[in-house]
């Protein structure tokens, strides 16, 4: 779908690989241009200790899937003017260095567009391009979990924060890149010019919680997460079935709407006329009598026995699964969440997580194995027009890194 754009990623850790490797499944031709010692997830596992033998690393792959990838010292000139040589016929540049550096290398926006007028320039930092905090560095579970507000949002009253889960606002923020990118290049169809295209961990934090950010800007407070007994719509919440599993129960419009089915799936028609669970109003004030009930019916039949009553009323619900059941969840898999990726640290290909965008009758699938560091050295640079023996000489220099 995107064969014949060309995008130059300059970037370390995940959200910005993330971004360049959803462009790579859709096809796009994707140069990784990684510090000397190589991009810090490729030492995921250093340190770590397991009871079973470690062989690939699935998480750089996820990331890196596909990529040609080149190794480069940009802190010096000649390794800066390398990569500026690389943009000349490029349509994209996607990076998460932080803007003082860019800068101190002749790779801010500024520069790269006089030398590429219709080139896509993508930032994606911690904290923006503008004001003070610029070139503070940001991980997702500072800038994206904790600034936005949403570390707080979860954390019910008197208990500790909790972390956010391995890069997960990582990957979210990579969605909102590759959104951004892809209107750029749209754009570019009709202006014949570039963009610069900026998004920020803190920026897609606030959007992730943007319908509470909405009432917080509005009517100047919002809502706290509240404890099972405590919810505001007590329908909607999560119940533990006969065989310990929890369930979670979504009603529509407020909970009164779908009372008629909820009590028919339950068989508690006669709450219809109980003056304490007929109403919203009247389940939030006695709330922690109507959670005891409902825990008292569910108590009663599995999970699977649940599911039929709820799917008969046509009711919104969810098992609450853990990964080991998500990666063997039938409808997950028919819809495409799962994909086959080779990694040239193992002798056999394995399952990975498949971008989060399915296009019918095209192949938007990984494109092959993540780089080795450096691998692609002198392809790339010779197809700036530098040859062997200047490549040799800037490895020697310590310019360009040894292809491992």
């Amino acid at each position: 779908m995107l064969e014949g754009l060309k995008v130059i990623e300059m970037a370390t850790y995940v959200a910005a690989p993330a971004a360049g490797a959803m462009l790579r499944d859709w096809g796009a031709e994707v140069i990784k241009v990684e510090p000397l010692n190589g991009c810090p997830m490729r030492r995921f596992f250093e340190g770590m200790k397991s009871n079973v033998p470690i062989e690939g690393n699935p998480i750089f792959t996820l990331d890196n899937r596909g990529k040609k990838g080149i190794s480069i010292n940009t802190s010096d000139e000649k390794g800066a003017k390398i990569v500026r040589e690389l943009i000349k016929d490029a349509d994209i540049f996607l990076t998460n260095v932080r803007p003082k550096s860019l800068e101190s290398a002749n790779l801010n926006h500024e520069e790269l567009h006089k030398i590429n007028p219709k080139l896509i320039y993508c930032s994606l930092t911690g904290y923006g391009l503008d004001g003070e905090e610029r070139n503070r560095p940001g991980f997702d579970v500072a800038a994206y979990w904790s600034r936005s507000g949403m570390a707080h949002l979860t954390q019910r009253k008197g208990e500790e924060p909790l972390p956010i889960r391995t890069a997960s606002g990582d990957h979210i923020t990579a969605i909102s890149t590759v959104s951004g990118i892809l209107a750029a290049v749209y754009e570019r169809t009709q202006t014949g010019k570039g963009k610069v295209v900026e998004t920020s961990l803190l920026r897609t934090g606030i959007y992730s919680v943007s319908s509470d950010m909405a009432l917080q800007l509005k009517f100047g407070r919002v809502p706290s997460t509240k404890k099972r007994d405590e919810q505001i719509n007590p329908i909607f919440n999560f119940f533990k079935t006969k065989d310990d599993r929890w369930i979670c129960l979504s009603p529509r419009a407020g909970g009164d709407y779908d009372l008629p089915k909820v009590v028919r799936a339950l068989g508690k028609e006669d709450w219809l006329e109980n003056k304490k669970f007929n109403t919203n109003q009247a389940r939030r004030e006695n709330a922690k009598e109507f959670i005891e009930e409902m825990d008292k019916a569910f108590s009663q039949h599995t999970m699977a026995e649940w599911g039929e009553k709820l799917d008969a009323q046509d009711l919104i619900w969810s098992p609450v699964q853990n990964l080991k059941e998500v990666s063997k969840d039938k409808q997950a898999i028919a819809g495409g969440a799962f994909s086959e990726v080779e990694d040239q640290d193992c002798s056999e290909n394995y399952s990975t997580v498949s971008s989060p965008v399915k296009f019918h009758n095209s192949d938007d699938g990984p494109k092959g194995p993540a780089p080795k560091l450096g691998q692609d050295n002198f392809e790339v640079l010779k197809g700036i027009g530098i040859n062997e023996e200047e490549i040799n000489n800037l490895i020697d220099d310590g310019i360009v890194g040894n292809p491992q």
